[in-house]
């Protein structure tokens, strides 16, 4: 017999994968949790019914959510991650040497004990001694910091349930009080392929430019998402992302990715005409 899981991503499409077990089942006050062994995607993460990570393509979510701000600015020093319960973009961030101190938000404790369990490959840097978790409500946390953070990434679930107050105005305007004068944003922004993900990118990205001057779009391939296409944003008081790429010192770094490349980078805020009409959004 098989067995397979099975995510909606519309009223009319949904996305299956064949598992070979169940490796964990919670249920918290905060959300459903389970991990699934796949033979095609190894285990996978699974939040309230959605895939939220797999260990074959999740280095493309974390490559694009961290490199691409420390290649804008790679002077930065003190980063608020809030999310992350996998610790993919911790185990990221921690491969840069000049980064001093992560502070990690995550609303439920339970995900980051079962990504310790079930997936060491992301969940090891969370013991590096620069990182710091608060099991707390991001929204609530970023109130209280002002001008502390030279890159802030909200790494989050779709925006419903325990992340729902991370794509509203208030959130955004503590975002940018929490953040230095040439302080960096990034967040998770959704697929702009299905019309619920639409209404909720067009929502976040207006309130994001009613706060931030410089605010631009990037695209990443990532197949397990909803559509498989999913963009990021970039908020920032001084950089833009293109403009102001630090090429050369990035690649003096000698990181080794897998996905991210400066190539890449560049290319990556050129976005398809149906994307710029639903965003109303002009790259000059």
């Amino acid at each position: 017999m098989e067995y397979w899981f099975t995510e909606e991503h519309s009223e009319n499409v949904r996305f299956s994968i064949r598992t070979n077990r169940q490796l964990a089942s919670v249920t918290t006050d905060i959300q459903r949790i389970d991990v699934f062994d796949t033979p095609e995607f190894g285990k996978i993460l699974v939040l309230d019914g959605n895939v939220t990570m797999t260990e074959k393509d999740e280095f493309i979510y974390h490559d694009m959510l961290v490199h691409v701000p420390m290649a804008v600015n790679p002077s930065i020093k003190k980063v608020l991650v809030i999310g992350a319960g996998d610790g993919g973009t911790i185990r990221e961030l921690c491969r840069y040497p000049g980064i001093e101190q992560i502070d990690m938000v995550e609303i439920d404790e339970v995900v980051v004990e079962i990504c310790k369990e079930h997936f060491k490959s992301t969940s090891y840097a969370l013991n590096d001694p620069r990182v710091t978790i608060y099991y707390e409500d991001g929204l609530k946390f970023v109130r209280s910091n002002k001008k502390a953070y030279d890159l802030v990434l909200v790494d989050s679930t779709d925006p419903i349930g325990p992340s729902e107050g991370l794509f509203t105005r208030e959130f955004y305007g503590n975002c940018y009080n929490a953040l230095k004068e040439d302080g960096i944003l990034i967040n998770q922004h959704e697929s702009p392929y299905y019309e619920f993900n639409v209404k909720a990118i067009q929502k976040s990205f207006k309130r994001i430019k009613e706060k931030f001057p410089i605010v631009k779009m990037y695209q990443a391939h990532i197949p397990t998402f909803s559509s498989g296409y999913w963009l990021f944003g970039f908020a920032s008081k001084k950089y833009d992302p293109v403009i102001d790429l630090k090429e050369d010192d990035f690649n003096q770094l000698g990181l080794k990715t897998k996905y991210y490349n400066t190539e890449l980078h560049k290319g990556c805020f050129a976005l398809p005409n149906y994307v710029k009409e639903l965003l109303d959004y002009d790259i000059k």
